[in-house]
């Protein structure tokens, strides 16, 4: 079968809603407020305007107000105001001013050919006055590739999408197990090896670096650097931002969240340079790589129950924080065998995520 190619079909423009439109695009059923949330755990997600994680700020439990129904999934959300466009394909509850995109014909493949060329339409919709109401989007136009009729081809972006899943699978297929080939993953178990307790103002060299708030510097759709705050999500990046070499921290070091609703207590690896609050406190060791950075942050994420807005997580309180950690035959740190352990957890964690590429998209 011959690879299919974008230049080798003909496209046409179409109205994305409204009479003449290709989709019915109406409110969502839900529209919760977070703080009138019943439910505040479980396992459907919860959409915002957030242009993040699929649009889904957490995941709620089914019993709500009764005034809320929740949303059919194989749906496209679009975030008013955010202009957020995204394929939710499983049942949803929603914040407030999030539009539903749906038609017969849509399926995972191509809501992931549409997504992209909608979000391309919401560019020109703005924060306010001149953001992207229903009757905006009903007016809008997007341009598809179309069938021998002049129709929107569904089949075509079905294939291609298919096609690009199939060789982006392969690739990725391809790299991870050439590098978990090189492992040796012949290490004792967590049991078998010696522990020992060590203060974290011992293990860590800290670095305080000038801090502004996000409102003080430009923010960045894309490129620029880390921007972390008081999160333990999205690895503590709440934005990106112009680069500034005043407030910027070399990468290689733990971040340790001081402060935050819901974060306080908890710390990150970073591996690439970034700008942080002043609510971070960044420890940097020679011997650190991202393998022991992720066995620090597990131990050290064990001790954050501890604190709380009354007992906050200070400098001076980080520093006598204990961690106890495997110990090598001198009393040290066992810096290789975190290494490993690691390296052991990620090559068993990559061998499934391998299976289910070549089960899903290439066999």
């Amino acid at each position: 079968m011959s690879r299919l190619g974008l230049d080798n079909v003909e496209w046409k423009e179409f109205f994305i809603g409204g009479e003449e439109g290709l989709f019915n695009i109406r409110s969502t059923n839900s529209g919760i407020d977070k703080n009138k949330l019943l439910e505040n755990t479980g396992d459907i997600p919860y959409v915002t305007r957030s242009n993040l994680n699929n649009g889904i700020d957490m995941f709620v439990g089914e019993k709500q107000d009764v005034g809320f129904i929740i949303d059919k999934g194989n749906v496209i959300t679009i975030g008013l105001d955010t202009q957020t466009v995204f394929y939710q394909p499983k049942n949803f509850f929603t914040g407030q001013n999030i539009q539903i995109v749906e038609n017969k014909f849509l399926n995972k493949e191509i809501a992931l050919f549409l997504v992209p060329l909608l979000k391309i339409q919401m560019k020109k919709f703005s924060w306010g006055s001149t953001g992207a109401t229903l009757t905006r989007l009903n007016r809008t136009k997007i341009l598809l590739p179309v069938d021998s009729s002049g129709n929107p081809n569904w089949r075509f972006m079905e294939d291609y999408i298919r096609q690009e899943q199939k060789v982006q699978a392969q690739n990725i297929v391809n790299y991870y197990k050439k590098k978990i080939i090189k492992y040796d993953l012949k290490i004792l178990g967590l049991e078998e090896i010696e522990w020992k307790k060590f203060y974290v103002g011992d293990l860590f060299e800290f670095k305080q670096k000038p801090s502004k708030g996000l409102n003080h510097l430009k923010k960045l759709d894309r490129g620029g650097i880390n921007y972390l705050g008081a999160t333990n999500k999205n690895n503590g990046v709440i934005s990106y931002v112009e680069s500034d070499e005043e407030l910027k921290y070399d990468g290689n070091c733990i971040a340790f969240i001081r402060n935050g609703e819901g974060s306080m207590g908890y710390s990150v690896y970073k591996k690439e340079n970034f700008i942080a609050t002043q609510d971070i406190s960044v420890g940097y060791n020679a011997n650190l790589d991202e393998y022991i950075g992720k066995f620090i942050t597990t131990i050290a994420d064990k001790v954050r129950g501890k604190y709380n807005f009354g007992y906050k997580r200070n400098l001076k309180r980080l520093k006598k924080e204990i961690l106890r950690l495997p110990a090598d035959e001198n009393g040290n740190p066992n810096w290789e065998y975190m290494r490993m352990f690691m390296k052991k957890v990620e090559s068993e964690k990559i061998s499934k995520v391998l299976e289910y590429l070549i089960n899903t998209y290439i066999n």
